[in-house]
């Protein structure tokens, strides 16, 4: 695989990550145990040396699951952490909350310090404020983190996050769906030598092209419970768009895919040809698809005229349906 260094100065990695949030076992629906390995050591198998979690994926349960892999084959491996939703949100950080988060994520993984730790979508008013940034220099003073980035639902926040000193990296959804951070979020970050995470590549799936508008999920599935917005940003689930519509536009992207590529490929083909991304974190919920995602690295890259297809696209057909934080 094809590596990228995040962030200026910062960590060598494999430019095809694995998002970690289906480990948890409850937002995506259940995950068995030996499932989640074979994801994790597939991946790994696969190139891929970037892993991306949370503290509130499972209460603790995809951290755990990564630690167990890591205690048995993680040589080699990055592993980034969030914090800042669960208990603590909206209103309850603090410095103290704030190392007990790390500790706790440092202990299901394993590890003494951790490699990278995000802020997980705290709300703005706390970038602005800015003294949440003032305490992961400390608990990094502390030797309990390496580096310290922040996951972002909106272009401001994003480059308000960029006037701070130390940031690592930007975690933002970015895919043929939501293009508004190529304008100015994408060059900013460059230039500040921060480096782009890109989450939530396939919208949820809807950029595999493999959902009908006849298509369920299971209760416990954000793409069931959150495809409104009712539990959180509505831009997290199906890149903000309506179900039905997402699925209509996903069908109309087919006319667009190569010959030889899938959908998924295109998709993930298409981010990866930004310079300014550091590493793309698909999910997969079978090891197949943590095979067939870090395998994207070797495609070649798209055409410029596919370029502007889909920016136009974009424009013309999805900017104006998606709904939420942007």
């Amino acid at each position: 695989m094809k590596t990228r260094t995040l962030g200026k100065g910062g960590l060598k990695i494999g430019e095809v990550g694995l998002g970690c949030w289906q480990l948890g076992g409850d937002d995506f629906g259940p995950l068995a145990e030996d499932t989640a390995q074979s994801i994790l050591a597939v991946g790994a198998e696969s190139g891929t040396t970037f892993f991306d979690t949370a503290n509130v994926y499972g209460a603790g349960l995809s951290e755990s699951r990564i630690g167990k892999f890591l205690k048995a084959h993680g040589q080699g491996i990055v592993v980034a952490s969030k914090t800042g939703r669960g208990d603590v949100y909206p209103d309850k950080y603090s410095l103290e909350n704030l190392r007990t988060s790390v500790q706790e994520s440092s202990q299901r993984l394993g590890v003494d310090c951790l490699d990278l730790l995000q802020l997980h979508c705290v709300p703005h008013r706390l970038l602005e404020e800015g003294a949440i940034f003032d305490w992961l220099r400390e608990v990094q003073g502390e030797g309990l983190i390496r580096h310290f980035g922040a996951s972002v639902e909106t272009v401001e926040e994003g480059l308000t996050c960029l006037g701070q000193d130390g940031l690592l990296s930007l975690q933002v959804i970015f895919n043929p769906f939501r293009q508004k951070l190529v304008k100015e979020l994408l060059p900013q970050a460059a230039e500040a030598g921060v480096g782009l995470i890109v989450r939530l590549p396939l919208a949820s799936g809807l950029l595999s092209g493999k959902f009908g508008v006849e298509t369920t999920f299971g209760e416990t599935d954000h793409r069931h419970y959150n495809r409104d917005g009712d539990a959180f940003n509505v831009g997290e689930t199906f890149a903000g768009l309506p179900f039905a519509k997402g699925v209509q536009l996903a069908d109309e992207l087919k006319a667009h895919v190569p010959p030889g590529m899938t959908m998924a490929q295109m998709t993930l083909r298409w981010i990866l040809d930004f310079e300014e991304v550091s590493v793309v974190i698909p999910g997969a919920t079978s090891p197949g698809q943590a095979r067939e995602n870090a395998a994207v690295s070797d495609l070649p890259p798209l055409s410029e005229d596919l370029h502007t297809s889909l920016r136009e696209f974009y424009n013309s057909q999805v900017h104006d349906h998606i709904r939420g934080a942007y």
